[in-house]
């Protein structure tokens, strides 16, 4: 019963987000207008679909593809997070660990320096240098045909560490201009925000979400260590290599149009565990919904809290995240007595 609460409770916070995010903005929006446009979008017609041409294209081409983007974005670093802390066993892993992110971010940056103005061209490569450094850390954490979980760990921390050395360098190497994009694309924004975009993300996000609710069972397995999961049929390591494989893809495709937003893949799946439990297959349903809820409220306040101004989305979810870890770590060393 508690499940069903929780999960029905997400669900609501996600649907009146969306319905608050669309109708509050520069040009206030009745939620009939909203409800009557959403409607239209999904081929259903009636009398609330909006009178007026420029609510109805500010709706259509602005706020609803922010918050799609938003929705696949937040299911994606959140499922992302709640795999890697599956597959390492730990609360405080989060896809960033695999160096997807700083991949991205740098080849995000290497195209903005360049001045490649090619539509679509510094998210290509962002996604393809996500994918790739994550390709490099996990070829890297490979000895003797298994992975080392160790190594892997440390090896993202160093790459994470170049991408962050190249990313200055093209800031140093840049204008005025690409210096300014670079750091606003790191700070994760959803403005501008396009349908192809959404599609995207959402061909990535969906069978990359179901592969993961597929394996929920094996994951479950491998909580009890790796040793009884093997013994339990679980095929360890090829477990670890596709899932690694999810994380890449959904965190690559999230970031490349939204640009870094830190702690959502730490805090969304955590704090689902602790109110639901350590069973994944709910685990992953409540995470997607909590994920791409915390985006489109924190979205909203980006959007609002400032008139006039489109707040860095990353910045807000890292203000909502710091202190989060903060206590998680705290938590983690009063279970084991200290930190040994």
């Amino acid at each position: 019963m508690k499940r069903v609460l929780v999960v029905a409770g997400l669900v609501a916070a996600l649907i009146i987000g969306v319905v608050v995010s669309a109708a509050i903005g520069q040009l206030p929006v009745d939620v009939t207008d909203v409800l009557g446009a959403a409607l239209k979008s999904v081929g259903i017609s009636t009398s609330w679909y909006p009178s007026d041409d420029i609510i109805a294209q500010t709706l259509t081409q602005i706020r609803f593809p922010r918050l799609a983007l938003g929705i696949v974005v937040g299911a994606c670093l959140a499922v992302g997070g709640v795999i890697m802390q599956a597959i390492f066993g730990n609360p405080l892993a989060e896809p960033g660990v695999v160096g997807v992110s700083s991949g991205a971010a740098l080849g995000a940056a290497a195209v903005i320096a360049a001045g490649v103005t090619a539509a679509g061209a510094t998210a290509a490569a962002a996604f393809v240098a996500g994918f790739l450094a994550t390709l490099l850390v996990y070829l890297t954490a490979r000895a003797e045909g298994r992975t080392e979980v160790v190594t892997l760990l440390l090896t993202g921390i160093a790459v994470n560490a170049f991408a962050g050395a190249g990313i200055a360098l093209t800031m140093f190497l840049g204008n005025t201009s690409a210096r300014e994009q670079i750091v606003f694309w790191q700070l994760g924004s959803l403005n501008g925000a396009r349908w192809h975009e959404v599609a995207f993300v959402t061909i990535v996000a969906v069978p990359s979400i179901a592969v993961s609710f597929a394996l929920a069972r094996r994951y479950d397995l491998l909580s009890l260590g790796e040793r009884s999961a093997a013994h339990l049929g679980v095929r360890v390591e090829l477990l670890r290599i596709g899932s690694i494989g999810i994380v890449a893809l959904v965190t690559a495709a999230a970031v490349s149009f939204a640009g870094i937003i830190a702690f959502v893949g730490l805090v969304v799946p955590h704090a689902m565990r602790m109110l639901l439990g350590p069973a994944h297959r709910t685990l992953i349903v409540a995470s997607v919904i909590a994920g791409a809820a915390l985006i489109v409220w924190c979205d909203l306040v980006a959007r609002t809290l400032v008139p006039g101004a489109d707040l860095p989305l990353g910045m807000l979810t890292a203000l909502i995240g710091g202190p989060f870890f903060f206590v998680l770590i705290r938590q983690t060393r009063a279970r084991s007595g200290g930190w040994g």
